[in-house]
């Protein structure tokens, strides 16, 4: 009989990580419970308080307030002063929990992480059948996770960074006045962003989910833009053509066969015209991607992108850890003439493919 020895440094190691994992997913509860009732915010605004104070100013009870505060300030997410026996919010921790201007506010990843274990019965399951989970057979809450997870991402680089660069004159050319689509659009987020910022241009948002296109349609119209539509539709079989610019965002890997996609677009795009596919960061091995981003998004591609391109034909699952070579190979295999990294972030990749 084998016998086998323990480590006890690396089983210490392990488990000292276990509880601040667990650590985190209990915080990750609360921190839905912060935004939702406004305490982060609260704190940002008012300064140091006192859970009764806080209570007092949110309309909530101190005895739920107190254990709240408690718990948040043990993980890290609040402070709290023994000489002053009041919790506060740093600038730092402000642009994260409570800051809706901020760059790397995060709040709306919790909201995507509850719909995540919502759906674990059905993603287990499918693990035994090997089918799929359609993107709008998910929890709700997921919709509006992701769109308030990426917004921040695309508000504060897509018309200031990712776009200018592009070297085919993609933003003179939006200056001036061309036809875009947004495929995989989800609640509309980016094609808004691009057409409040380039007015003289026409923009369409397409995705497979009617819900999200009728929420991007509604959102539209309050904003008033006028030079905006939504439609329902599968990115495999648009016909409509003349497009001079089209884009996907965090997208083509929750497609079934991207190639065929690509092959899709490449015929809705006029001669001159480019492709920017925005993708989650990855390099092109397992190796290079075993790091914190590389765990938060194979965990997402497990439970989310893997399934929803499972569920349509002629699946090649991509994943959200795909990396360049391989984006590039199901680009390159729906027509494409050539194609490079334009930009990246920490958590994205920006490529430009031009026929």
């Amino acid at each position: 009989m084998q016998t086998t020895t323990v480590n006890e440094d690396k089983l210490n190691a392990l488990l000292g990580k276990m509880v601040g994992d667990i650590g985190a997913a209990m915080n990750g509860a609360l921190a839905l419970v912060g935004d939702k009732l406004g305490l982060y915010k609260t704190l940002n605004s008012e300064g140091p308080m006192t859970s009764q104070q806080l209570a007092d100013r949110t309309g909530t009870t101190e005895r739920y307030i107190r254990e709240w505060l408690s718990a948040q300030a043990a993980h890290g997410y609040l402070n709290y002063s023994t000489e002053e026996g009041k919790f506060s919010i740093s600038p730092e921790q402000a642009m994260i929990f409570a800051d809706n201007n901020s760059p790397v506010i995060m709040t709306g990843a919790f909201h995507l992480i509850s719909s995540v274990y919502n759906d674990e019965p059905r993603v287990t399951e499918a693990f035994k059948t090997g089918e799929g989970l359609s993107w709008g057979d998910h929890c709700n809450c997921l919709f509006c996770g992701t769109e308030r997870f990426f917004s921040p991402t695309y508000y504060h680089n897509l018309v200031q960074n990712w776009i200018p660069a592009l070297n085919s004159g993609v933003e003179e050319k939006l200056k001036s006045g061309i036809k875009v689509a947004d495929i995989g659009c989800g609640h509309g987020v980016s094609t808004m962003i691009m057409a409040e910022h380039y007015p003289n241009s026409t923009f369409i948002g397409i995705d497979l989910h009617p819900g999200s296109i009728e929420h991007a349609s509604k959102v539209a119209r309050e904003k008033g833009i006028t030079n905006i539509s939504f439609e329902v539709g599968d990115a495999a079989k648009i016909h409509s053509t003349g497009y001079d610019f089209i884009t996907c965002f965090d997208c083509l890997h929750d497609m079934g066969n991207p190639a065929v996609v690509a092959n899709q677009i490449r015929q809705m795009l006029t001669p001159t015209g480019t492709w920017m596919i925005v993708e989650p960061y990855a390099k092109d091995t397992l190796e290079e991607n075993l790091n914190p981003v590389g765990a938060v998004y194979y965990a997402g591609s497990t439970m989310l992108c893997v399934p929803s391109s499972l569920s349509q034909a002629d699946s090649k699952a991509l994943g959200a850890q795909a990396g360049e070579s391989r984006v590039k190979d199901e680009v390159m295999e729906g027509g494409f003439g050539a194609f490079r990294r334009a930009a990246e972030t920490p958590f994205n990749l920006i490529y430009e493919a031009t026929l």
